[in-house]
């Protein structure tokens, strides 16, 4: 009715700093929706544990229902820990942010035409209404219905985990399967800290020396500065206290601790999503007048991080006649990843990467791989990473499903690498020896 259409219209203007539990958090987003009707789009990926809460994810873009080619996906996911509490919030501010600035603001409104944007405020709705005494450390609400971590639920790269996987985790695992996502961010509280792939890691990542590097190391570091540096105070790399500091307020996610099981990880590796971790408060569930002082801090980073999503090249791989080729693998050469990046439904491929001189490999099973050099610049200011297609002029095709398994892919590039150089199995030993008389 038109009454309630103007009262969840009414309810979209009107949003206050203050914490949303679930029912104003879903009225908050309907109103949303119904106000912007023509570059929103709501819908549920799945439900918590308890049934109660909805994982809603609102989409913003000039196309929201749908992935247009050549528009990246970008996501941001808060509330993981469900008394990791800042995030939620500064998601809902950055929602309206977005729809009141769009075709007023031409920044705002380029980003908007050029980048369909999905932002899942809590991905524990459960934890979080369970959370009723509020603290700084620690709380049951970190966990979901059944007592489990969600941060430590996904399949991991690098050893068996063994997560019995909750229905919170496998919603975000098949949207992530069924959409292009090419840059993301997770947002937590407990520290002040733009964390980066890799959490877990083996001696062919270089975990015997405490970091863990990905192929796309250089990447990460940026993206991780990006939003440090745009941050009211993140980029100083104090900390919470004096025992942590971060210099540029950055970190590789095992450098600070090892982690296995985690979000950011499974993006990377089985998503083809490059995502960071963002530690936002050093209290995890501070007091409510605290937050329009978190949003503040964080605008300027939410919106500069998102841009990176132009970063690199993109493009699309076709048959001779112009078909667009299936799992194709494109990959820049020298940063393979361990389960390789292939081409959506449409043919398309996103490839992050830093401005430089790169060779691009297209591989379609059966054809001779196309090489190509490209000079990437930076063109995030363009809203739009550089393109270059491929096509496979004596390739007429039925692409084979091609799905990377969910084993620890990273143990068998281990046992690969420690066959080539044997010294790691000796510096495996030494430190074995070391921690034992430790």
């Amino acid at each position: 009715d038109v009454v309630g259409i103007l009262c969840l219209v009414s309810l979209a203007a009107a949003l206050d700093f203050k914490y949303h539990h679930a029912e104003e958090l879903e009225a908050y987003l309907k109103g949303v929706h119904a106000a912007y009707p023509a570059f929103t789009h709501l819908h549920s990926i799945g439900r918590s544990v308890e049934g109660r809460g909805d994982l809603w994810v609102l989409v913003l873009g000039r196309f929201p229902t749908h992935h247009k080619i050549g528009i990246p996906e970008f996501k941001y996911v808060a509330n993981m820990h469900g008394d990791e509490t800042v995030g939620r919030e500064i998601l809902l501010h950055l929602i309206d942010f977005l729809v009141t600035s769009y075709r007023r603001d031409p920044v705002i409104t380029r980003l908007l035409n050029n980048t369909r944007i999905h932002i899942m405020p809590t991905m524990n709705p459960d934890g979080f209404e369970a959370t009723k005494v509020p603290d700084c450390y620690y709380s049951r609400g970190r966990y979901n219905k059944n007592g489990e971590d969600l941060n430590r639920n996904f399949p991991d790269a690098f050893e068996n985990n063994n997560a019995s996987i909750q229905p919170e985790t496998q919603a975000v695992m098949n949207w992530i399967k069924n959409e292009t996502f090419v840059l993301s961010a997770n947002l937590h509280g407990g520290a002040l800290v733009a964390s980066y792939t890799f959490d877990n890691g083996n001696s062919a990542t270089g975990s015997l020396k405490g970091y863990s590097r990905s192929p796309d190391d250089d990447v990460f570091i940026h993206l991780a500065k990006t939003y440090s540096f745009n941050h009211a105070s993140m980029y100083k790399g104090t900390g919470c206290d004096n025992r942590q500091t971060f210099p540029e307020g950055i970190t590789n996610g095992y450098s600070w601790y090892q982690l296995e099981g985690g979000m950011q990880d499974y993006n990377y590796v089985w998503g083809q999503c490059f995502e960071i971790t963002l530690e936002l408060s050093c209290c995890k569930y501070p007091p409510a007048e605290q937050l329009e002082k978190f949003w503040r801090d964080n605008k300027v980073a939410l919106i500069e991080y998102i841009k990176q999503v132009h970063l690199g090249v993109k493009g699309q791989v076709t048959d001779r006649n112009g078909n667009p080729i299936p799992n194709a693998i494109v990959e820049a050469e020298g940063r393979p990843h361990v389960c390789p990046y292939r081409t959506n439904e449409q043919g398309e491929y996103f490839l992050l990467l830093l401005p430089g001189t790169y060779v691009i490999n297209a591989t379609v099973p059966g054809f001779k791989s196309m090489l190509k050099t490209l000079e990437i610049p930076n063109n995030t200011g363009n809203f739009s990473a550089l393109k270059h297609d491929f096509s496979f002029s004596e390739a007429s095709i039925v692409s084979t499903v091609a799905s990377c398994p969910k084993t620890p892919l990273y143990q068998e590039f281990e046992q690969a690498s420690a066959a080539v150089k044997p010294t790691l199995h000796i510096l495996v030993l030494m430190t074995v020896m070391l921690v034992i008389f430790k």
